[in-house]
């Protein structure tokens, strides 16, 4: 840990090589689940944890298009996020970790781009805050994950922490500051798409059959209508 000593007064540098150290320490196999995790399995996680909001949401009667609209508006607030990140990475043009540090244990190798904000923190943050919107409990899980997908890209050695916290702060960032415009655009298009042969997309079912009949049940009964003499005129026509 001679890189550690050396870099001791740098937080940054210092916890990179305490996260990183841990890969040295790990059986082989544990290091390529890590490198699956962190490269791919995040992000997999996520669209299973978004899908399962889904499919919860969707029986809320009242709060199914806002809801589905929020999770519509995660993966876009994510892709605008990394579109962010490109001009930032320019400005800034950090190194990856590995090429100013000695003694790291790399678990993927070719990465020749800049270092800071890392994509994948961004990424997976932006949907995670997105899924947060739309339903609470599936939102908690999804960040938690996110925040494992940031000790994934430390441990790999492809990031320095303050990599990953750029990229969380991002990825919020672009989520929550677009969020009502996103919503008011997108929010109108779930609603219409409720009311339509599609609407099994926004609101199960059975949850629109009951929105049906409270609406049904709440309208004023309307009374017969008779002419005047209905009843005379009705046993003049029998006779």
């Amino acid at each position: 840990m001679a890189g550690l000593a050396q870099d001791g007064s740098n937080p940054d540098v210092s916890l990179l090589y305490d996260i990183n150290g841990l890969a040295k320490d790990a059986p082989h196999w544990f290091d390529r689940v890590m490198e699956f995790v962190g490269e791919y399995g995040i992000v997999i996680g996520l669209v299973l944890v978004a899908l399962g909001a889904w499919w919860s949401v969707r029986k809320r009667p009242q709060e199914a298009p806002s809801a589905v609209a929020g999770l519509i508006w995660a993966p876009l607030a994510a892709g605008l996020a990394l579109l962010a990140n490109i001009p930032i990475r320019g400005i800034v043009q950090r190194p990856r970790p590995f090429k100013d540090h000695q003694g790291l244990d790399v678990l993927v190798a070719g990465k020749t781009d800049y270092s800071f904000v890392s994509d994948h923190a961004t990424l997976t943050m932006a949907i995670a805050v997105g899924v947060f919107m739309a339903h609470r409990a599936f939102g908690v899980g999804a960040i938690a994950l996110a925040l494992l997908e940031g000790f994934c890209r430390v441990y790999m050695g492809v990031h320095y922490p303050t990599d990953v916290v750029g990229g969380f702060a991002l990825g919020t960032a672009v989520t929550l500051l677009l969020a009502p415009l996103a919503m008011m655009l997108l929010t109108p298009l779930t609603t219409a798409i409720a009311g339509s042969r599609a609407g099994w997309l926004v609101r199960d079912g059975r949850a629109a059959h009951a929105v049906g009949s409270a609406a049904g049940e709440g309208l004023p009964e309307v009374p017969e209508r008779r002419s005047p003499g209905g009843e005379r005129g009705n046993k003049d026509l029998a006779a």
